[in-house]
């Protein structure tokens, strides 16, 4: 079996990703191009011959913030059973792609800002020099500070590392200990959530600060050396998922498709 993952991906754009203003507990909903772009997300990268192919999801994680919500729909990965928000399933039986439950959890919702709620990074700064903080300029780390009235980042790495251990616990270990084909890990949720989640994956302090950036409506993906959770991984160049076959025409051409597993073991192989 291929190695197990997990795919984080930010929600779509609203009017305050646009503008900067830090978005934790405020409802907003997507943009018009917001929508848009996630769509064309979910067309581009999931299905049976992408990135994220859903027969493979074990399980899909999503915020609780209507945004995170939305942007899941948008997606389309087609489950079975109907969103927990959902009075019913939205679409036919025959587009359903996956057995995967969905869960909301609050172990992945937007860091809780505050007292900066709403703001942008340079009005957070204009008003810690007013409060004689963050010396003449007004600096400030939220990776090792936090956010007055919201959270510490000691609270942040709790919440994720609660998650992060039912990941490995709960689905990966045993996926790989029966060699599940269903292995692989959904979360929509939220910009600096997910930052924090993919430091706190591979053992590394928030107060470290990220060197990687995900914008909105972005896909990053998370996974382990050797086949093994106890070395966690960032996954910088993911494979697409393809079944190589001789083309039923007869004409010699390949369509470009390969075998899933082979695929999974192929990659597996270059990686050590």
């Amino acid at each position: 079996m291929a190695t197990p993952r997990v795919f984080i991906i930010r929600h779509g754009e609203t009017e305050w990703s646009l503008n900067g203003r830090h978005t934790g507990t405020t409802e907003l909903p997507l943009t018009g191009n917001g929508e848009k772009r996630i769509r064309a997300t979910g067309r581009a990268l999931i299905g049976d011959d992408r990135l994220i192919v859903p027969k493979k999801l074990a399980y899909i994680y999503v915020s609780p913030r209507k945004r995170a919500q939305r942007t899941l729909e948008l997606l389309s990965v087609g489950c079975r059973d109907k969103l927990p928000w959902e009075e019913r399933r939205a679409y036919p039986d025959s587009d359903i792609r996956t057995e995967a439950p969905v869960a909301i959890t609050e172990d992945i919702r937007e860091w809780d800002y505050g007292d900066y709620e709403g703001i942008t990074s340079a009005e957070i700064r204009e008003l810690r020099k007013k409060q004689g903080l963050g010396g003449p300029d007004g600096k400030w780390d939220i990776w090792s500070e936090g956010c007055p009235g919201g959270e510490s980042p000691e609270e942040v790495t709790a919440r994720l590392d609660n998650l992060i251990s039912a990941i490995r616990t709960k689905i990966h270990a045993p996926a790989l200990a029966n060699s599940s084909p269903q292995s692989d890990v959904l979360i929509v949720a939220h910009g600096h959530i997910l930052r924090a989640f993919a430091m706190r994956w591979v053992g590394k302090t928030l107060a470290d600060g990220p060197t990687f950036l995900l914008e909105a409506g972005g896909v990053g993906t998370l996974s382990y050396e050797h086949k093994n959770v106890e070395e966690p991984a960032i996954l910088l160049g993911g494979a697409f998922m393809v079944d190589v076959v001789d083309s039923a025409a007869g004409a010699g051409k390949e369509d470009g498709r390969m075998d899933a597993e082979k695929a999974g073991d192929e990659i597996e192989k270059q990686r050590t």
